[in-house]
């Protein structure tokens, strides 16, 4: 869907009011509500997701629309509010679920729910930035478009912002059809062809009854199963079927009743599972008079019921076998599998005959002598069956032989093959040994039938062509071996079977759960049979010897000779148990169904043609008549047929409800099916739970959220869902709860499975209490019909009926209106509460039910129960229930009186229920009002017991939720001329810092008693600004934890909201926020505390969005109209650009030309000028004089301040940093300008290049080398003065800069010693920077101090490193030789177009000598000599090479020339590439490349550079300032800069490799670059969103490994990668139409 740009705006979450059962009343251990949330592990998401707003018909358009935004988008759509409220919405926006895209994951286990009318997004997630990925689906493009499952079309990729990003594309799915569908996708990575990552997503079906087609959802379904041959004749169907109408069913599910035109036969076995014909309706539904029954007058009658009863049907289909008599078998026995198309299943075959003899034997009484008779009636029997199976009947079978071979035969086969070998045979010389040969399968399925493959064997015997014989000797002693290995395993199957088989046994006839079986019949088998026979039924009686049996198996007539179904316990559903090489049948671990064979369809429908056809006819059939299918067996169904069949039946009904019981025991494997199947509902069983406790798990499991949950967006990650549940009171595969439980608890446990927000089912029979299990194969009695309650009638008194109408209505009333939110309550362990809650109308129901899994022993109300507290008022009293016995006694099984011809329930229970009254009249409680709340008291309930209450919110809280709604609707409409807008309109950027940011060492700094916020049970937040609060909430939300500690506080008091407001109110230019924030939280603080987290974070979240919105519109439009990584990373210029009452910037000149710095009433009440100061990194270098850095700041001052378009506050620090130099040097450490240290080298050539950038970019930018300088060092020597003493032109100071360089300078700084630095040595204050007069490259420093951005200086005496620098880079430093000469070549540009006055520097030499350099010259002499003394070449070079030993990486640029530790030149680190960036005019391209690719693969780690390559000695990648131990290279962190991975010079890497890619290789290499870089810039987006610091770190340890003593949000870090991305857009820009941006955008079959 197309994002339409004139009302994109920037919304949060729609406001969904959320009343229920108060928290006093948590009280379970699950459930949770308010004090715990439903720990669903999903995918994190961003803080903010976008929608597209219509605006409301009452709205008008604003004219001032807000740009959209990528991370922080969140949906806003208005649900219909109560009448009277103030707010109103649009109902209209689609939807959207969106699914990030991640590199080799294949979640085809993964459940995606979706519902038509949605629209499916797929955006990257950062494992495919840089990748050209196309994306694939199955699903149509319109709803009139036939769905083919292997047709799949290439998506066009669209992007929500004007600045294309990986971040900003995604491509979208309409969801117009119902059913599963899949995903995949590739990518240009590689020439696999392979998907890359895959999934499905399955959209549920639009289900409507009635004859205005009125929609009804799953949730709301009430569902009863019926057995159709208790129906009877079809004309008497209607009034059998009226039971489940007037019950209050909306769906019933028919068991099979196959149909075509004809008429339908079941098996003989009766089986109502077992179809002899699935193409013809069964005989037994005649009509009354005789009359045929035909399909269209069951269709009629299914119509009949959805228009008029508006009740759905729903109906078995069985595709994984038929019945032994279908007569299509006889015809075509190659669907089942048998003994000719099986030959592998013979073996099995000749066993289940053995066990047929041993029956015969036993009825002949041929063993009772030895203790066993006709019958087996003791534990005693096993025992001799087990003798007998090992000692008389195995051994006459000789089954071994099966997996034996013929050793004579094969070394006959093996003479003739060495006979007949070639001298081109033996060439093949690869080892091989004895142990290599194998008995293969036999597809014959003989005696001795096993082969080996001789090619191998003669290699392994007859080597070189020499004895034969002896070869043949040891090939027939092999093959023996291996007949004796498969006799042993074929021997541990055997035994595995008797096992089995006297399991079986044990279990029928002897288990008191068993059915205790008695005779050997056809009917009651001592096993149940695998095989079907040619004897039927008259098995017993035939007598034929175990000889005429096999013969049998291969003769004419094997092919019928077929496999029965069954299921095998803890098999993988997924395989096929009658597979060659699966031995399920010959150890007996099938559970047979002796009346049906198991279908063989093979791969694919040419295997078995008629077999799928006719199967397929069949599913067709079903879904014409009915609305929806019930899978049997799913888990037993090959389920590509499954596919096969669903995808037939859904082209009959696109909106096929399809239902399934699966039991896999495994959610993965669930999953899996119900992803390829497209199933809807899985059936789901209360009468698995074991007490109430248990079911009331069950209830929270199969449905709902918590109460008290935060609001949801239309625009929302598509998270994993659990499989939709039809929650089952009772199954028809369950025993009767009325006898295993008791009658007592039908209702209550029913109530409490009704009371699940998912739909729900019974069984016919559980309303009327039939008191036994209505069995599929031997029930032959008829349903009641719908009467007065006389023979073969029910009414509404019957059994719970009266009950089940009353749940019935309730349960589709709640999925109706929404009541979407649950929580469950264990009182007591027999007593359970459920609310259902409505996030929109704020009701709730509350029903509580006092179950009776066992026979209660007493019949009253037990002591001690706690008082119900119900925080708003009770608007009605549903109802009230309860079953009583009719006679006042419990239910005894002699009083059960079972009839012939009705399945009749126990006539001695009823249902006394009263429903919609006062809560004044009821009978079961008593009430009263404490402050808000309702308190209730159990005084008549009694087990079997049920109440329900309707909850209303009460007064205050519907008047301050009121107000909150109309609060965040003014807060979703984003038009200038709301309150909010104008309030935050008027904020600054320093402003903005304030409010969002500042960690706790600045809002400590201020010493007004204010620190960063302590959640309790969590620790205090990393901000004082809103971001803690939203990057915590952002995770909370998502995964809706409301038993998060903050949201636990939230609840608890108002101290979070009272700290919010009142740091705000102390500035003036943020207490108009802070007063509109504290009204508002009047508001909240009225509200249910439940609810608090919830509006909280609503409120806040509005507030934030609108913030960021106005802080991108006050950036560039490089951020304004950016992507979402773009704007990510320029919130580092608010992270870490404020006004820090401890560390100001130098006052800057009054003489400036405008615009100039505002004032700034500082926390001591001292006037300053209110510029922002950029500080190093949070929270180590936050205030005081480490905040402020000179070479930090203007490393990440163009990244953060000049590209974001901060063009003021850049100008402003750049004349502050101009103002104090001295001795030609911009501070390291600033310290407010007057106590400045002047110990480094290199920030001055940082400083320089920041204006060489802020000249190029900012329009008019080169007005700035006129600009004021107030002086605070005039001379070297002087005290600091006032601000505008001295004031220089900015051109001035730049040239003395240079000018003092040139000349040289030597000087002890002032105050040397320890109270300046604690570790130096004394020689170390010593600085002596120049220019070397031959080279042109700038030099300085000595051993004993560290003048560049490596600076850690040793301080350990332990390890004997104090004092000692561990990167002193004296000499020239590759970096500041690339530096300089960007700024000579930038000057002699600036000066040749008569915008800088000086044409060079000059100087007075040693002897004498006048010595001037035009900028030209000294450019030219640092290209003449950059190569030939930095580049190390790929082979050796000894004119430039003077101490070759030294060199250890070749194809790399020195770190330093000249250096005094001479082997510190060569060593390899991170530096060379900024001179690259800043200087590339001075490399050679083809040099830069081999060098980067030399740093790819030995600097480059996850999200830095390090430092040192592993192969130095020096390295060590860990820095750890706490290891006082005596290794010198780590104590007190010496490697600081010798290994770890630093952040910031990744940058300058990567615009390095994107400066030079098209110069070698065109924009064919730039593409393959650019993907390259987005590739690895991914982490970094990883790290940015994951980070509670939303930041980038100063440095990770080796690999990327969290470093505790870093920096967690640094400054120049954040800058330098955002330079990557504007630099990416820039050569984007210059190479359009030759760079691909965007992948393929061309729709494809």
């Amino acid at each position: 869907m197309p994002q339409s740009r004139n009302f994109s705006i920037i919304v949060f979450a729609s406001l969904s009011l959320q009343l229920a059962v108060s928290a006093g009343q948590c009280r379970g251990d699950y459930g949770r509500a308010a004090a715990m949330g439903r720990n669903t592990v999903v995918e994190r998401v961003d803080e903010v997701i976008e929608v597209i707003l219509c605006p409301p018909p009452d709205i008008q358009e604003p004219k001032d629309v807000f740009p959209a935004l990528d991370r922080y988008k969140f949906s806003c759509s208005y649900p219909q509010f109560l009448p009277g409220m103030a707010c109103h919405g649009s109902g209209d926006d689609p939807e959207v679920r969106v699914l990030k895209l991640h590199d080799n994951d294949h979640q085809d286990t993964t459940l995606y729910r979706l519902t038509k009318g949605f629209v499916l997004h797929f955006r990257l997630g950062p494992s495919l930035f840089g990748r050209i990925v196309s994306v694939y689906s199955n699903h149509p493009a319109s709803a009139d478009e036939e769905f083919c499952r292997d047709k799949y079309r290439l998506l066009p990729w669209q992007s929500d912002s004007k600045i294309i990003d990986d971040t900003s594309i995604f491509v979208e799915i309409p969801i117009v059809r119902a059913g599963s569908f899949r995903y995949y996708f590739t990518h240009s990575e590689g020439q696999d062809p392979n998907p890359r990552g895959s999934g499905y997503f399955v959209v549920d079906p639009t289900l409507s009854r009635g004859t205005n087609n009125e929609v009804i959802g799953m949730d709301c379904l009430v569902s009863q199963t019926v057995l159709a041959k208790c129906l009877g004749p079809l004309d008497q169907w209607e009034r059998r079927l009226e039971v489940a109408r007037n019950t209050g069913y909306n769906m019933v599910h028919f068991t099979p009743v196959q149909f075509l035109v004809f008429e339908q036969e079941l098996g003989a076995s009766n089986s109502a599972y077992s179809l002899s014909n699935q193409l013809r309706l069964n005989p037994a539904f005649q009509n009354s008079d005789g009359s045929p029954a035909t399909i269209e007058d069951l269709a009629r009658l299914i119509k009949k019921m959805r228009d008029e009863w508006k009740v759905l049907s729903v109906c078995d289909i069985v595709l994984n076998h038929s019945a032994n008599e279908s007569p299509w078998l006889q015809e075509h026995p190659e669907c089942g599998y048998n003994l000719v198309n099986s030959p592998h299943l013979r073996p099995a075959y000749l066993l289940d005959r053995l066990i047929d003899h041993l029956s015969r034997d036993m009825l002949a009484g041929r063993w009772r002598d030895r203790g066993l008779g006709e019958d087996v009636t003791e534990e005693g029997h096993l025992a001799i069956i087990r003798d007998l199976m090992h000692g008389e009947y195995l051994p006459r079978v000789r089954l071994h032989e099966f997996y034996q071979c013929d050793p004579a035969v094969l070394c006959d086969q093996f003479g003739t093959l060495c006979a007949k070998a070639g001298a081109a045979e033996w060439s093949d010389q690869r080892p091989c040994s004895a142990g290599q040969l194998r008995l293969m399968p036999d597809p014959r399925g003989v005696r001795f039938g096993r082969k080996v493959d001789l090619q191998l064997a003669k290699r392994i015997f007859y080597k070189d062509g020499a004895g034969l014989d002896h070869a043949k000797d040891q090939l027939r002693r092999r093959l023996m071996e291996l007949n004796e290995q498969a006799a042993g395993v074929v021997q541990g199957h055997l035994g595995a079977a008797v096992e089995n088989i006297i399991s079986g046994v044990r279990y029928e006839r002897l288990a008191d759960h068993g059915p205790k079986l008695r005779g050997l019949t056809w009917k009651t088998p001592l096993a149940a049979p695998y095989f079907t026979t040619l004897d039927g039924s008259k098995s017993l009686e035939v007598q034929r010897s175990l000889e005429q049996e096999e013969a049998i198996a291969f003769g004419p007539d094997a092919c019928h000779l077929m496999a029965h179904n069954g299921w095998v316990m803890g098999d993988d559903p997924l395989s096929d148990f009658a597979r060659p090489g699966c031995d399920v049948y010959l150890r007996r671990e099938l559970i047979a169904w002796g009346d049906c064979i198991k279908l063989r369809y093979g791969n694919r429908p040419d295997d078995c043609p008629f077999l799928w056809q006719h199967m397929r006819r069949y599913c067709e059939q079903v879904a014409r008549v009915f609305h929806g299918v019930r899978l049997d067996n799913c888990h037993s169904t090959p389920i590509h047929v499954a596919e096969y069949m669903l995808d037939a039946a859904r082209k009959i009904r696109p909106d096929l409800y399809l239902v399934a019981e699966l039991f896999t025991n495994n959610d993965r494997t669930d999953n899996l099916f119900v992803n390829r199947l497209g199933i809807n509902s899985l059936i789901r069983e209360a009468m698995s739970a074991g007490n109430s406790h248990e079911l009331g798990r069950l209830v929270y499991l199969y449905g709902g959220e918590p109460v008290g949950s935060f609001l949801k967006p239309h625009i929302r990650p598509l998270a994993p869902a659990r499989s939709h549940a039809i929650f089952m009171d009772l199954t028809h595969d369950n025993p009767c709860p009325v006898t295993t439980r008791s009658p007592l608890d039908a209702l209550p446990s029913a109530a409490l499975v009704y009371m699940a927000c998912c739909a729900a089912g019974s069984n016919r029979g559980y309303d009327e209490l039939v008191p036994h299990h209505i069995n599929v194969v031997s029930e032959t009695r008829l349903y009641n019909s719908w009467g007065g309650g006389g023979s073969g009638q029910v009414d509404v008194d019957s059994g719970v009926i009266r009950g089940k109408q009353v749940l019935s209505k309730l349960h589709y009333e709640m999925g109706r209106m929404g009541f979407t939110q649950v929580y469950v309550d264990q009182v007591t362990p027999d007593i359970v509460t459920i609310t259902r809650h409505n996030p929109v109308n704020h009701q709730s129901y509350v029903l509580c039910a006092h179950t009776a899994f066992g026979q209660p022993q007493n019949l009253w109300t037990p002591d001690g129960i706690k008082a119900l507290r119900i925080q708003g008022t009770v608007a009605e009293v549903v109802f009230e229930a309860r079953v009583v016995p009719r006679d006042g006694r419990p239910l005894h099984l002699e009083d059960i009186e079972r009839s012939g011809t009705y399945i009749n329930g126990v006539n001695q229970y009823r249902v006394d229920i009263r429903e919609n009254f006062e809560i004044e009249k009821s009978s079961m409680l008593t009430h009263r009002i404490e402050n808000d709340y309702t308190v209730m008291d159990y005084t008549d309930f009694p087990p079997g017991s049920v109440f329900a209450l309707r909850i209303a919110p009460c007064p205050v809280a519907v008047g301050a939720v009121e107000k909150l709604r109309c609060i965040v609707y003014e807060l979703t409409r984003f038009s200038a001329s709301t309150d909010v807008e104008h309030i935050i309109s008027r904020l600054t950027l320093a402003d903005m810092n304030r409010i969002i940011y500042r960690c706790d060492q600045e809002e400590r700094d201020e010493g007004r008693g204010w620190a960063a916020y302590d959640v309790p049970n969590f620790g205090p937040l990393v901000y004082s600004g809103l971001q803690s609060v939203m990057s915590l909430m952002a995770d909370i939300r998502v995964k809706n934890d409301l038993g998060h500690p903050l949201c636990e506080n939230l609840r608890q008091g108002n101290w979070l909201m009272d700290c919010v407001v009142g740091r705000l109110r102390l500035e003036p230019n943020t207490m108009e926020l802070a007063n509109w924030l504290d009204d508002t939280f009047q508001y909240i603080k009225q509200i249910p505390r439940y609810l608090v987290p919830a509006y909280f974070d609503a409120t806040v979240l509005g507030v934030y969005v609108h913030l960021l919105n106005s802080t991108w519109r006050q950036m560039a439009r490089f951020v304004r109209e950016g992507s979402e990584f773009t704007k990510d990373l320029a919130m580092g210029s608010i992270q870490m650009g404020g006004l820090v009452h401890s560390s100001p910037l130098p006052e800057i000149s009054a003489n400036l030309a405008p615009p100039r710095p505002a004032s700034w009433t500082r926390p001591d009440g001292k006037q300053g000028q209110a510029c922002v100061s950029l500080c190093a990194g949070l929270p180590h270098f936050s205030t005081g004089y480490m905040r402020n850095w000179g070479r930090d700041t203007f490393i990440a001052l163009r990244g953060l301040f000049i590209i974001t378009g901060r063009h003021v506050e850049a100008r402003y620090i750049i004349l502050a940093y101009a103002g104090c130099l001295r001795h030609g040097l911009i501070p390291n450490l600033l310290d407010g300008g007057k106590n400045s240290r002047f110990n480094c080298r290199d920030a001055v050539w940082w400083w320089l290049y920041c204006i060489q950038e802020y000249v190029r970019l900012v329009p008019g930018g080169v007005s700035i080398l006129q600009d004021k300088v107030s002086r605070l060092f005039p001379t070297d020597d002087s005290p600091p003065l006032e601000t505008g003493e001295v004031e220089h032109p900015l051109h001035d100071v730049i040239q003395e800069a240079l000018q003092r360089h040139f000349e040289g300078l030597s000087f002890r700084e002032r105050n040397a010693g320890f109270q300046i630095d604690r570790d130096m040595s004394d020689q170390g204050f010593n600085n002596q920077i120049g220019v070397n007069m031959e080279t042109g490259f700038v030099f300085g420093g000595n051993v004993h101090n560290c003048g560049t951005w490596m600076d850690k200086m040793g301080s350990s005496e332990h390890a004997g490193n104090k004092g000692k620098p561990a990167t002193p880079r004296d000499g020239s430093a590759v970096e500041l030789v690339g530096l300089s000469r960007a700024t000579v070549g930038w000057l002699a540009k600036l000066h040749k177009g008569g915008k800088y006055p000086y044409e060079g520097v000059t100087k007075t030499d040693e002897q004498g000598t006048y010595v001037g350099w035009k900028w030209e010259e000294w450019a030219e002499r640092i290209d003449k000599n950059f190569e030939k003394l930095f580049y190390i070449h790929h082979v050796p070079h000894p004119e430039f090479e003077p101490v070759p030993e030294l060199i250890n990486v070749r194809g790399m640029y020195k770190d330093s020339h000249c250096a005094s530790q001479f082997w510190a030149d060569y060593q390899l680190r991170c530096n060379f590439p900024i001179a690259m960036v800043a200087a590339p005019e001075m490399f050679n391209p083809h040099h830069v490349w081999t060098a980067l690719e030399t740093a790819d693969r030995l600097l480059v780690g996850p999200l830095g550079m390090r430092t040192l390559a592993e192969c130095d000695w020096a390295y060590d990648g860990i820095y750890n300032v706490d290891d006082d131990g005596t290794d010198p290279k780590k104590a007190h962190g010496f490697s600081y800069h010798n290994g770890p991975e630093w952040v910031w010079p990744m940058g300058f890497y990567l615009r390095a490799r994107l400066h030079f890619a098209p110069i070698i290789g065109g924009p064919a290499l730039l593409q393959a670059t650019i993907s390259k870089v987005k590739h690895i810039i991914s982490k970094h987006y990883v790290q940015l969103s994951d980070s509670v610091w939303r930041s980038l770190p100063e440095l990770t340890n080796a690999n990327g490994e969290y470093c505790r003593f870093s920096c967690q949000a640094q400054a120049w870090s954040m800058g330098c990668i955002l330079e990557v991305l504007y630099d990416i857009k820039q050569l984007e820009e210059q190479y359009k139409g030759k760079v691909q941006v965007l992948p393929p955008a061309t729709v494809a079959e």
